[in-house]
């Protein structure tokens, strides 16, 4: 078992806080999961959201923008085999 910390919980707000000692490298605005098993309170770190980019609002914003038309892609056939060998083996 690690080493031990005593703390106190304090008023604020409407809600019960506990500090929790910098030693234990707990990052500030990490979102937990509480739950009580047999009268002790067993924290555990909520897993990390994949960080995504929400695009739904700017399709419409910029009307000036338009879709390149498909005549500009380059479409023509590539080999990709980096050994030289003929496409197909």
């Amino acid at each position: 078992m690690g080493k031990a910390y005593r703390t106190r919980t304090f008023k604020s707000g409407n809600s019960v806080a506990l500090r929790l000692p910098a030693e234990l490298g707990v990052e500030p605005g990490r979102d937990w999961r509480v739950r009580e098993e047999n009268g002790r309170f067993v924290f555990e770190p909520m897993p990390a959201d994949p960080q995504r980019i929400d695009l739904t609002g700017i399709a419409g914003s910029m009307p000036w923008l338009k879709p390149l038309p498909r005549e500009d892609f380059d479409d023509s056939s590539r080999d990709w085999d980096l050994l030289g060998q003929p496409q197909g083996r």
